[in-house]
């Protein structure tokens, strides 16, 4: 870990006891307290998530606007100052750069682009390679990004801003000064429960967690760890860049044909998408359970009840929430019914799964 960057938050997770793994380039805490505890406080209470690791892709100017629609598979138009979007950056085959939230600071004028961590570099190359002449800067080195999570996210929100948050819908923001900067409060997460992220420079950064843990105390507030981010997420079925979907990904077969607005205009890989709308796309991204004992792991193999591989597993768990082993992955989409049963190879033995509906909680 010793080439790992750091968050300005690193040395709040050793005094917190957390165990620090590298991930993404960056030290980061997987766990405090263990994956179980702390997923359930997020799913009950309130979890505080570390996720300045996250990138801030800055994109302004009368141009903003216009590189933004090529840039990214949903439609800009539809954002007013203060909103968000969940939204992917296509490739020029269909495939993914990356999946983003873009939010609307200033409309045709300012927007963030918040990007994952492993792949800020990549995207911010990306956005300049295919820029529309706006003015893009990544500023993810100015800034820390804390989550907080859970049906006591916001009241504790309104404590340590004394403000009436709870008024922002989801997945639009509001600015809020904190000690005399500015920070964006935005009603967006990961994890299928209510709260909000806090963009904010990172010299205020500890000074904000500190205050979240001390008035979080009366609520049963917890710091959350990596490894209860991918279950609480894996939960409700939503995609990880590196798991569900890369550069190969197409968005229909990844279900998210929901953030690709074919009819708003050109942009980077429409065609190529809308022809695997037309057609039909050869896989599907489902959820499973297991009807046998046994895990299911990113990489294991699915196959059909004859033998035949129809598939890969791309994220697995033991549910915190449902006490049973829970698992995503792509299939043939003639396999991927609701109900259908196949095997999930698990270290050389194959243990019987069922596709279910999601989300599974």
């Amino acid at each position: 870990m010793s080439n790992a960057k750091k968050t300005p938050l690193y040395s709040e997770h050793l005094r917190l006891n957390g165990r620090m793994v590298e991930f993404a380039g960056w030290n980061m805490p997987v766990q405090y307290a263990g994956i179980k505890e702390e997923h359930h406080a997020v799913r009950k209470a309130v979890g505080l998530f570390d996720v300045s690791h996250m990138g801030e892709i800055f994109v302004r100017g009368k141009n903003s606007f216009a590189t933004l629609q090529w840039l990214t598979s949903n439609n800009i138009d539809n954002l007013k100052d203060g909103q968000a979007q969940y939204s992917l950056l296509p490739n020029k085959h269909g495939g993914l750069v990356d999946d983003i939230i873009v939010y609307c600071i200033k409309r045709h004028q300012e927007y963030l682009v918040c990007v994952n961590a492993s792949n800020t570099e990549k995207d911010f190359e990306w956005m300049k390679n295919n820029n529309r002449d706006a003015d893009i800067v990544n500023e993810s080195l100015k800034w820390s990004q804390i989550a907080v999570q859970g049906p006591k996210a916001m009241p504790l929100l309104e404590d340590v801003f004394k403000q009436d948050l709870d008024a922002i819908p989801s997945f639009h923001f509001q600015k809020i000064e904190f000690q005399g900067y500015d920070t964006i409060v935005a009603r967006t997460g990961y994890t299928g429960e209510d709260g909000a992220e806090i963009f904010l420079p990172n010299e205020v950064v500890v000074d904000l967690w500190h205050e979240l843990l001390e008035q979080g105390e009366e609520y049963g507030v917890k710091p959350i760890g990596l490894g209860a981010r991918d279950t609480l997420r894996t939960e409700k079925k939503f995609s990880l860049y590196g798991n569900e979907i890369d550069d190969t990904t197409n968005p229909i077969e990844a279900g998210l044909g929901w953030v690709v607005k074919l009819d708003k205009g050109e942009f980077i890989g429409r065609d190529i998408i809308a022809r695997v709308k037309e057609e039909g796309p050869k896989r599907k991204l489902v959820g499973f359970k297991m009807l046998d004992k046994g895990i299911p792991r990113h990489g294991y193999n699915l196959m059909d009840l004859d033998g035949n591989m129809i598939g890969i597993t791309t994220s697995g768990t033991m549910s915190p929430s449902l006490d049973e082993p829970i698992g995503i992955g792509y299939i043939k989409t003639e396999k991927a019914a609701l109900g259908s049963e196949f095997f999930v190879e698990i270290r050389n033995r194959r243990v019987k799964a069922l596709v279910v509906k999601t989300p599974f909680v």
